[in-house]
């Protein structure tokens, strides 16, 4: 059989949960199936330039001659079975997970494919939300400008039979959706808060025509939102939660309620040559109406400048009260060299993703900025807090080198400038892992003294309580975070687990960590975690279930090593997680 070696965008598609549909009602179920193909699937695949290379029971594999072709056809099919499923009831609803990957394939004389370009697109639709798409890092960088897209980066991930971790991103359709409140039990969206002005600041539109520019604007967007932070007067939503909402097909007052705020600001920024134009609108969205509206219209180097002046009539427009210090740190900031920042602005960018090659790629940028401007006490600080999450997440082949680089790194930048409230964090988590737990403790407070909005700061002075033995401190303070970031990332939901299980909470933990496997379900920490809740509990098949799952996404998953490395104040309050495994018969 002669066979064709070629690059292909290839789309793989199943039904979501349909052992389940056809058990319940396999004729009608299968009657759907066949209807939702002939009416829906194979014309749009057709329409988008398609065509069908096989169908696996209720899955189908479709090539493409383009990822945009490809990436058009899933958000079709995908819009077009919400509007069938409205009105449904949950357990009727035919739903897709979609995987979409451009890769090297071989083409059977029959016009089979086979290859790594079908398998990454077949994984990739195994682990996508239901009613989601997951495109893989080289599908994205083809329609990323290209088509106006609402993307969440979700990192490397070790996909199942693939050698290399594959970068993914996640493509929802539909309106965002807000994220569960705080305590598990819930899922309203966060009520607005009443005793202080309340504003989201979303991402910035790139208006510079250059897809590789919307770091900057984003960058700027970031920065907007970091000021602003540093008012205790003001709640300031988390950049997690804001940016979610970039290029969603929302109004104001939709952003504004499922933010729990009343202000909204929104802008652009246009980068050409060694000018910059900035505009930014204040909306109320209790109106509607602007409140406030500017544009600055500089040299790039007067970028620092715009922002400043733009922080200092948002908080004159909204009558924020100041106290002595927050006046002194609303003044004119350090000057910095404009491609030091930009430099920054990318490895910032870079070190968000929380992966190790992301870590590896934030460093090389942050150094670039430092050797151009060596005082950089923010370019320092986050490399610092590269090197530790290093060593909390085993990425480093020396983690005990990365720890003591990430200490060193951080107290650096805190001499360097003891008003940044980066400085503070990234010592703060050095302090935490190198087990100096009054030490973190301080510089947590200190971090969020400087920067009493900080989302993150509230996140990890919980993390610092849980491993400290104060579990209901830290979800009093997970509670506040949540606030903060309605859309809180799924360790969030971990952490709350965590502090739940320490409480000898083990229902509250388990409802926590469903939560979070339904967000994440490649996360071995929380299999471990539930397994342990299973076992205190004396429900010894779910235990088992629950580490094999753990074993099967980290082969090499070691209780011994979380032992070693995590920094629980007291080891008794690591051995209960022991113990419950003990229990549930799991040798671990």
């Amino acid at each position: 059989m002669s066979e064709t070696r070629k690059l292909a965008a290839i789309l793989a598609a199943d039904v979501v949960g349909f052992s389940r549909l056809a058990g319940a009602d396999e004729d009608r179920t299968l009657a759907r199936l066949r209807a939702l193909r002939s009416d829906l699937i194979d014309p749009t695949i057709a329409v988008h330039n398609g065509r069908v290379v096989k169908r696996t029971g209720d899955g189908i594999l479709a090539e493409f001659r383009s990822v945009v072709d490809a990436v058009r056809c899933a958000i079709e099919m995908q819009n077009s079975m919400v509007e069938r499923n409205a009105g449904l009831p949950p357990e009727r609803r035919i739903e897709f997970r979609i995987g979409v990957h451009l890769g090297d394939v071989v083409e059977e004389s029959d016009g089979d494919l086979m290859g790594d370009g079908v398998n990454i697109a077949a994984r990739l639709e195994g682990i996508a939300k239901p009613g989601a798409i997951c495109l893989s890092v080289d599908a994205y960088r083809q329609v990323r400008a290209r088509l106006d897209l609402a993307v969440t980066d979700l990192g490397e991930a070790q996909l199942k039979n693939i050698a290399e971790p594959i970068r993914i991103y996640s493509l929802e359709v539909g309106p965002p959706k807000p994220a569960k409140a705080a305590a598990p039990e819930k899922s309203s969206p966060p009520p607005p808060v009443r005793d202080k002005p309340s504003i989201a600041v979303l991402a910035f539109t790139n208006m510079s025509g250059d897809a590789e520019q919307e770091y900057f604007s984003d960058g700027i967007s970031e920065d907007i939102i970091t000021d602003l932070s540093r008012l205790s007067n003001l709640h300031v939503v988390a950049r997690n939660s804001s940016f979610v909402y970039k290029k969603a097909p929302l109004s104001v007052p939709d952003m504004a309620k499922a933010l729990g705020v009343r202000y909204v600001l929104e802008g652009s920024v246009r980068k050409a040559g060694n000018r910059v134009r900035v505009t930014a609108q204040l909306i109320d969205s209790t109106s509607g109406g602007h409140v406030w509206a500017s544009r600055f219209d500089r040299e790039l180097t007067d970028i620092f400048a715009i922002q400043d002046e733009l922080t200092k009539e948002i908080v004159s427009v909204l009558k924020c009260k100041l106290t002595i210090g927050e006046q002194g740190r609303l003044a004119p900031r350090r000057s910095v060299d404009v491609q030091a920042f930009e430099f920054f602005l990318r490895g910032r960018e870079q070190a968000a993703s929380v992966t190790p090659t992301g870590n590896i790629a934030a460093r090389g940028l942050l150094e670039r900025a430092i050797a151009i401007d060596p005082d950089y006490a923010a370019a320092h600080a986050v490399i610092a807090m590269t090197h530790v999450l290093d060593y909390a997440n085993a990425y480093s082949i020396d983690p005990e080198q990365s720890l003591r680089l990430g200490l060193e790194l951080a107290q650096r930048a805190v001499r360097m400038d003891e008003g940044e409230p980066l400085g503070h964090f990234a010592l703060g988590a050095a302090y935490l892992w190198n087990r100096e737990f009054d030490r973190a403790e301080a510089e947590a407070a200190r971090s969020i003294a400087l920067s009493p909005n900080s989302a993150e700061g509230l996140r990890m002075t919980a993390h610092i309580q849980i491993f400290s033995g104060d579990p209901a401190g830290a979800l009093e303070n997970l509670d506040a975070y949540m606030k903060r970031d309605p859309h809180f990332p799924d360790i969030a939901l971990q952490l709350i687990a965590d502090a739940r299980f320490a409480l000898g909470e083990y229902e509250q933990a388990i409802a926590a960590i469903e939560q979070r496997l339904a967000r994440n379900p490649q996360s071995e920490t929380a299999y471990a975690l539930l397994a342990s809740c299973y076992g205190q509990l004396g429900r010894l098949e779910e235990c088992r279930k629950a580490w094999e799952q753990a074993l099967r996404i980290h082969p090499g998953f070691s209780m011994e090593r979380r032992r070693r490395v995590l920094p629980f104040r007291n080891p008794e309050d690591f051995e209960r997680r022991v113990e419950g495994l003990r229990k549930g018969g799991v040798a671990a």
